[in-house]
Formats: structure tokens, sequence, C-alpha cells
């Protein structure tokens, strides 16, 4: 189970890629853009090297006030930005409403945007600027650049938009460069998953109650079935039947094996309740196999009890991590950095936030959902899955989203109309 948890840490979700492929994803009809590159420093803190690489953003400015509109900017997640930016359709639904420019900005060592190209993924010397404050910093260069560039786009204010991990990067944006953007809309964004701001087993409990609602007995099956498959696997026979039940590509050979199959159930469950949606939707995508950030700053401690959730009992621990890190990469985790950085929940100086989060959405577990001052809002919405006000307005969302998308456009005139007076 533990390399289970790890491959949920970086918050990836659905939608996340496999990170040393590169996808090209082709603009649907609705959503015609530009591919734009920017030479990026590689290290933005360091002066000792000026190696460069090549960030890819996406520009969408047919709705754009060009005198000096707003410019909302997607703070690209783990994955190619070209997904995201065919599966926000909020952006697009708003886009004409405010005038506004759309940029979705590349996180780096994804897509296309990788700083030393095939050699990226290669060790940890090159993985070493793999980091959210790298990205955003290559934001805020970004933004800057399409400012002093862009003609009649000197005063734009901007406004941060993402989800899930590109979520937490909006709000931290906000919070990290707030004369870059006027404010931030974190959906389904767990920015207190970390350290001890809440309890590790939460997360799971969410995904069990999520479960316990769709009928009767269904959550205490898949508890029960831990056991049988344990029972199963104790034999050469039950691992063949295991394998033949299932279908499996290969066939179990040992405890091993079970336990690769028991990871991969729970992971189904998981993606689930994660996209809990009120129609059919093309979401899920393949998952990374473990993502780099786990080991450095990335540290979300999660854990299970088999009684208040329906998975296997699972301590959170942090020294078991730590070694599997120092043995595949050899680097240790720093469990307190984020909080150094972010500020943990002593975010009340901070302004223009609005944090968005689904009830059925597990991770909402480490999300903000209550109002923090009168300018850090949360909004939960109860029939909400992960990020579903960020999808396209369907006639099948439930009132809940519909009301959620209209407060968010709502801050977002607020934040507008601020900026403007300002010059």
């Amino acid at each position: 189970m533990l390399r289970f948890l790890l491959f949920l840490l970086l918050l990836g979700g659905p939608g996340a890629l496999p990170a040393p492929r590169r996808r090209r994803g082709a603009a649907s009809p609705t959503a015609p853009y530009r591919t734009r590159y920017l030479r990026q420093q590689i290290d933005h803190f360091g002066f000792d090297e000026n190696l460069t690489f090549q960030q890819r953003y996406l520009v969408a400015d047919q709705h754009w006030k060009k005198d000096n509109g707003p410019i909302l900017f997607y703070t690209g997640n783990e994955g190619d930005i070209t997904w995201f930016c065919n599966n926000t359709g909020f952006m697009w639904d708003v886009a004409e409403e405010l005038n506004a420019m759309l940029v979705f900005a590349e996180h780096r060592y994804y897509g296309e945007s990788l700083p030393f190209g095939n050699e990226s993924f290669s060790d940890s010397k090159h993985l070493n600027y793999l980091t959210s404050e790298q990205a955003l910093a290559d934001f805020a260069v970004l933004v800057e650049y399409l400012k002093m560039t862009v003609a009649g786009a000197r005063y734009s204010p901007v406004i941060a938009i993402g989800g899930s991990y590109g979520g937490m990067l909006a709000a931290w944006f906000r919070m990290k460069y707030p004369h870059a953007v006027v404010g931030a809309l974190a959906a389904s964004a767990p920015i207190w998953q970390f350290g001890d701001l809440v309890p590790c087993g939460t997360y799971f409990s969410i995904v069990t109650n999520d479960f316990k609602k769709s009928g009767t007995g269904c959550s205490e099956s898949i508890r029960n079935s831990w056991n049988a498959i344990n029972h199963l696997s104790s034999t050469d026979a039950g691992l063949q039947w295991l394998s033949s039940t299932f279908h499996l590509c290969s066939p179990l050979k040992n405890l091993q094996d079970a336990a690769m199959l028991k990871n991969w159930l729970s992971e189904t469950w998981i993606n689930l309740a994660m996209v809990n949606y009120p129609y059919k939707a093309d979401f899920l995508q393949p998952l990374p196999a473990w993502p780099i950030q786990a080991c450095t700053e990335m540290v979300m401690p999660m854990c299970t009890d088999g009684v208040n959730d329906m998975f296997e009992p699972q301590k959170w621990d942090f020294d078991a991590l730590s070694e599997e890190c120092y043995k595949v990469w050899g680097v240790r985790p720093r469990p307190s950095w984020i909080l150094s950085m972010y500020g943990g929940k002593n975010i009340s100086s901070h302004s223009n936030i609005v944090f968005s989060n689904g009830g059925l959405d597990p991770w909402s577990a480490g999300g903000v959902t209550q109002n923090i001052t009168d300018s850090l809002v949360a909004i939960v919405i109860p029939d909400g899955a992960h990020h579903l006000d960020l999808r396209s307005r369907n006639p099948l969302d439930p009132k809940s989203v519909q009301q959620a998308r209209a407060l968010e456009i709502c801050y977002m005139k607020q934040w507008i109309e601020k900026a403007r007076h300002s010059h």
C-alpha cells in the first residue's frame, strides 16, 4: 500500500500524465488557441549557471478586450497543458462575459516544457529543479513577459486559476506574487494536506463515505475484499483464480503480485470517488508512476485504519517514505518545508483567493472549507467531485455547482473592477 499512497502524494488525481512521455493534444473546435514558447531560467534562485529551457504556453484572445482587459491565467498541473486547456471549460465559458484573454501555462518537466530534454527525468540532479517554487517563478516571469510584450496588456488584471495541484499553485501564486495576480480561484486545492494540519485519515474516510451513499453494503464489501484476496493469494490455486477472474495480463505468482493487485483496486475506488460527476466524463488519464515531488517537498501524510474507512490499515510512516526515496533517488523528503514556504494555516494576511471544494472529493480533506477572511473565501459544493466547477457547463450540473460558478464569477469581477480603479 505504501507505493500506492506515494503516487497519490502529488495530487495528480485524474488527468495527470506519465512524466517522461510527451503527448500532443489537439485543440477542439470550441477551444482554438495559439501555442507559444518562452525561454525560462532553469534555476530562478541561483546565479552560478545560466541554463534555460523553453516553456510552452497557450493563448486564446478572441474575446479579449485589448485595452487592458483581464487575463485568466491557468497555472499548469503535472501534465501536458493541452489536456488541461481542453478540459477546463469554465474558463472558456466565462471568457466572453469577462472580455478575457485565456493563457494556459505548462508546468516545467511536463508536456513539452522539459528543462533537460530527454534527460530531464534521468536522475535527481536533473530533477533538482522540479519544485513548486521554480514553477511559480516561471509563471511570474511569464505574466510579466505578457504584460510587457502584448499590446494593450500592460495593466491587464491577471487572475490565477487552477484545479487540484494546479489549484494549490494558483493559491500560492497569489500569496507569493500578489503584484502579478490580483486574485486566484483555487479549485480542489488541498493546501493543508501537510504536516499535522489535518488528520491523515480524512481523505480515505471521504472515499468510503462516497461508497456508503451509493448503496447498502457497498463499502462493507470492499472492506471485506482485502482479507478475501489475502486468503486466496496464500495458495497457487487462489492466485490462479484471481488472475483469471480479473482477466489480468500477467498471472499473479506470489504475495507481492497480489499486493500490487490490491493497490490497483484501491486506486480504482479512489478514482471513482474523485470523478463522481453527475454525467459521463472522459476524465481519467494515465497516472504518474511515482512523481519525484513526493520525495522532496510534497510530503502529504495519509493513513487508513480499516474502521473509519474501507481500506486495509496502513499507518503513516515517514521514515519508510524517506528510506524508499533515498534508495531510489538518493534524496530525502523535507516534511515541513511546504509549511515554512507557504504558511500552513497561517495565511490570513493574504487576500483575494477563492477556495472551492466538492463534498464528494476526497481531496477536500486538505482543502480550505471555511472562510478565513472576507477575501479568503471558501465555497463548498456538496454534490461536487474533483474540481467539478472548472469543467464546462452541463445541463446535468447540480444546483450547487451552478451557484458556485456564479459566485466565483462575481468575485472575479470584483477583483477586476478594483484593479481597474487602482490605475
